[in-house]
């Protein structure tokens, strides 16, 4: 009974009736013959098979666009549901890296830090919240083990401060690994909040950055900011430079600043290098103070510059390849006794107590 409810039964039925009943009045007529009339009722019956051929292919592509769709959507909800394990384990490893972060043994807190570093790498959402914590495990206190004295005996709280300062070290070897490379225009603009951070031998070269606060760090040994970019904005009021062993220079040429850089209050205790660098917004450098010698040649200006109060102790070389739009000069000290290179028109005057200032032509 259900073969002959088939659609298949069916239509073979009407294809037989077709050929029995147009072959039957066909033959009626005198002047059609026997064959003509069976070539005619084929041809009739033949027409509802096709019509059955096609009616079957078209739900057989229906058939299988809804299986492709149901594929689609489970293969999408297997997506999904991995994504959401992946972010699940990417917040129980950022978790217990952050509670490790703690812990008193200096091992597992560079174990934690290289964890975080792991997060930001998998899923980039992560990187600026692990900068974040990285920056902040910098903002700790901090006393360098070879400030002070460098006979003094070495003792278990220095071994201790050692130990910290390998954790420090690799804090920024990571928060630079994570940062994107100078020129990249479509990679993102990761910001860094080291204010107050102690920092030594920290080396930004290359490197993109958004904004960029190191207001009154201190830098131990050589800074290296060479060949950065800097899309936000660059503070580093009140930083300093450290004396004694842990003096060095700080390298800043062809630097690119996109925004304001602030240098007002900060204090080098070596030679300072911005030659060939870029400053698109205000330069201010009010009330530096430059003990080593200070180099700006071929830098260049797109807004103004501010040296008010400013201190050259060493050599000064400001020829600039592009001079700012404004300067202001007001008790800008050099030392009359060192070599200056200095734009056209600028002169150094001779105060009353014996100093000299930078003055502009008037």
């Amino acid at each position: 009974m259900k073969l002959l409810k088939s659609p298949l039964a069916i239509t073979f039925a009407v294809s037989l009736l077709l050929l029995i009943g147009v072959g039957s009045w066909l033959l009626t007529d005198p002047a059609t013959s026997r064959s003509e009339a069976l070539k005619t009722g084929g041809l009739a019956g033949g027409a509802v098979v096709a019509l059955y051929a096609l009616w079957l292919n078209d739900r057989r592509r229906r058939v299988e666009e809804r299986r492709q769709e149901i594929e689609r959507q489970r293969h999408e909800l297997e997506m999904r549901r991995t994504e959401q394990d992946r972010e699940r384990i990417s917040d129980e490893r950022f978790a217990k890296a952050i509670e490790l972060m703690g812990n008193d043994a200096d091992q597992v807190r560079v174990g934690a830090m290289h964890a975080l570093a792991g997060v930001a790498r998998s899923r980039t959402d992560y990187t600026q919240t692990v900068l974040d914590v990285l920056c902040s495990y910098l903002h700790r206190p901090f006393t360098h083990p070879q400030q002070g004295d460098e006979d003094a005996p070495r003792t278990a709280g220095n071994a201790e401060l050692e130990r910290e300062l390998q954790v420090r070290l690799t804090a920024q070897r990571l928060i630079v690994g994570l940062l994107p490379k100078a020129g990249d225009a479509e990679a993102p603009s990761y910001d860094l909040d080291l204010t107050g951070a102690v920092l030594e031998y920290f080396d930004l070269r290359g490197h993109k950055v958004g904004d960029l606060l190191l207001r009154y760090a201190k830098l131990c040994n050589s800074t290296n900011l060479s060949d950065c970019e800097i899309t936000g904005r660059a503070y580093f009021t009140a930083a300093a430079t450290e004396t004694g062993r842990l003096s060095g220079r700080f390298y800043c040429q062809r630097t690119k600043f996109h925004e304001q850089a602030w240098f007002s209050g900060t204090e080098f205790q070596a030679d300072a290098d911005f030659e060939g660098t870029t400053f698109d917004g205000e330069a201010n450098f009010k009330g530096a103070v430059f003990h080593g010698d200070f180099s700006m040649k071929d830098a260049e200006f797109g807004d103004s510059l501010n040296l008010r109060q400013t201190q050259f102790d060493g050599h000064t070389d400001l020829a600039f390849a592009s001079p700012p739009k404004s300067v202001d000069l007001y008790n800008t000290l050099v030392d009359a006794d060192r070599t200056h290179e200095l734009p056209h028109g600028w002169q150094i005057e001779t105060l009353r107590d014996g100093r000299s200032r930078l003055t502009l032509p008037t």
